[in-house]
This record gives C-alpha cells, structure tokens and sequence, in this order.
C-alpha cells in the first residue's frame, strides 16, 4: 500500500539551525493498516506526514504509493489519494463557503451547486445527518460559523467522501475538548471502518495508541523508535510501553504531555 524507504529530511542544512527530521526511515503499511503513531515534540510525526503528502520534497529515499513512485509528485496530484486533517480545525475547509459547498468541493465539483444535482444533495445531507450533531438543517451555514468539533466532524467527512487511498490523522482532536474529541475520535473509527480507509493517526495520548487501530509505531529524533502490532500490542499497558521506550532508546520519555494524557 505505502512504502518509505530510507527517507531522509533535513531542514537549514550546514546551518547552525540544521535539523535532522527524517533519519533513514522505512515504513511499510499494508492495505487496511490503522497505524497510531506516538512521539514527543520534534520526534519527526508532523514531518512524516509531511513528506508523505508532498508539502516538501525528501533528500532522500522513496515514497511508493500503491506500486507508485511518488517521491517527486506535487502535493496537489497526491491530494487526490491522500486524506488528511490537521490538529487546527480551522485548516481543511473554507471558512466563508456553506456546508453543502464545502462537501460540492470535495466532491470534485469545485463547490458550485449548480454543478449538484438534487440528489446529489440530497446525499450529503445524508452524510452529514450520520454526524448526530443537527448540521443537517444547517447546510446553508457558512462552515466559519459552526464549532471546533462541528468542523472538524465536518472536515473528517470532506476528507472521506471520496476515499482516499489512506488518511492521516495529525491530532485532529488535540484542540477539542474532551468531550467533543471523544466524539469525533469515536466518528473516526466508524468512517475508517465503514470504507475499509488505511490510517495513519498521531496522537499523544498513549491509551488510545494502544487502543485504537492495530498497529503502534512510536518516532524519536526522526527514526521510528518502536513499531508493534499483534498479540505484543495486545498485552500492552502504557507502562510497559514506556518500559519498552527506555530500553530502545537508553532514556526515560520526558514528555509532559504525553504522560498527562
């Protein structure tokens, strides 16, 4: 499904401000994958997406999608297979476009609604009813107008509408409140499941890596420190997890996030 192999991203090289973000990195996700995907500030997640979805070019490596190499494809080409939501539910959608034109845009029909047949929307609505958030009677709203949660339930489904070839998750529910984050979190896992999506999620919260999908990769100074699935992920407490992160990489996780989630 999607390969990496021995990505490598530096950023103001031979610089005094040089970062390493990528490090030699492989991945290999297999169709159907849910990858939860854990680390601390500047482990190199967001940078990972980031190179999978063309917001830079990689120094080195490959990125092969589906049999392709698309190492060189510009962002806007992989758009069309790859999903992706960001932690601020403000990005993914036009804030001054309805609803039902943000959903006409992400169907491919360039948000005009005269381009959308009546059945047409008659399905988003559909769509959007399945969110149990009442947006259906608001189709008309311009999208800037609704909550944190609203929009990014609503940027989840305009994301998916037509599915991707694989989604990336960037803690799109860290700016929510628990509540609310649980709620599109619990939307996330039916919409992966339903459309049979592959998933690529980070997230800080070490219960629900182990919990969600079924696969956990945890990254550290742009390598991936740690990737288990199966019955080893199945046994896993957060503790044994942070057991496993000190004898792989000779130290104790000093991540105040990370522990308090």
């Amino acid at each position: 499904m999607l390969k990496l192999i021995d990505v490598n991203k530096t950023f103001n090289a031979k610089t005094v401000n040089e970062k390493k973000a990528l490090i030699n990195l492989s991945l290999d996700v297999k169709d159907g994958d849910f990858i939860t995907i854990i680390g601390s500030n500047g482990a190199g997640k967001s940078t990972l997406f980031n190179a999978i979805s063309g917001t830079f070019y990689i120094d080195q490596g490959s990125i092969i999608l589906d049999g392709k190499d698309i190492t060189m494809t510009p962002d806007h080409i992989r758009a069309r297979q790859i999903g992706r939501l960001f932690q601020d539910p403000m990005k993914g959608t036009a804030p001054d476009m309805t609803i039902e034109e943000n959903l006409a845009l992400a169907a491919g029909k360039g948000g005009w609604l005269s381009h959308i047949s009546n059945a047409e929307k008659n399905d988003f609505r559909e769509r959007i009813s399945l969110l149990k958030m009442g947006l259906e009677d608001r189709m008309k709203n311009p999208v800037g107008t609704l909550s944190g949660g609203q929009r990014q339930a609503v940027t989840l489904l305009m994301a998916t509408i037509n599915p991707p070839k694989i989604l990336l998750l960037d803690e799109h529910t860290a700016a929510l409140d628990p509540g609310t984050a649980e709620k599109v979190l619990d939307l996330t896992k039916k919409i992966v499941e339903e459309n049979k999506l592959t998933c690529l999620m980070v997230t800080h919260n070490m219960e629900s890596a182990l919990s969600l999908g079924n696969r956990t990769i945890m990254m550290e100074q742009g390598r991936i420190l740690l990737d288990i699935e199966g019955d080893q992920r199945s046994k896993l407490g957060v503790n044994d997890l942070l057991n496993m992160f000190k004898d792989a990489s000779g130290k104790a996780l000093n991540n105040d996030r990370m522990l308090l989630s």
